[in-house]
């Protein structure tokens, strides 16, 4: 019993334990650091795809209604809005405007039609997948 506590005074008394801690910290931090980090990324990729099936839903329900492109865009980033802050997640109001831009000509209801075509009658319906989505990192 005696050899025991000459060598817990030992350790205490040559800084070894002040070391091992030292070491120990020096050595977690940046694993803790990455840890961290990767669990923000994670969360903000969920949050996004969230609001990216909120946009699509929203804008799928207005689809058929009789009011304008502008005030369905409105509605929905208002409702994706609502949404979010209603169970406590906080996204910019440009990323929202981005996932139901990006929601609205990803959607196989809403073609996109340029203003400077003229329309055949036969091809009025733009093909699924041709109409290019807004990147978010673009935007925000």
């Amino acid at each position: 019993m005696k050899t025991l506590n000459d060598i817990i005074n030992w350790i205490i008394q040559s800084g070894l334990l002040v070391w091992l801690f030292y070491f120990g910290f020096a050595v977690g931090k940046p694993f803790i650091e990455s840890k961290i980090k990767h669990a923000k990324t994670t969360q903000e990729q969920a949050l996004w795809e969230l609001a990216l099936q909120l946009a699509m839903t929203a804008v799928n329900s207005r689809v058929g209604k009789n009011i304008s492109g502008q005030e369905k865009f409105a509605q929905a980033v208002a409702e994706v809005q609502s949404y979010l802050t209603a169970k406590g997640l906080h996204i910019d109001t440009k990323q929202i405007q981005a996932a139901v831009q990006s929601a609205y000509e990803m959607s196989m209801l809403t073609p996109t039609v340029n203003p400077n075509e003229k329309i055949d009658v036969k091809q009025a319906v733009v093909p699924a997948g041709t109409v290019k989505a807004i990147d978010p990192k673009e935007v925000a």
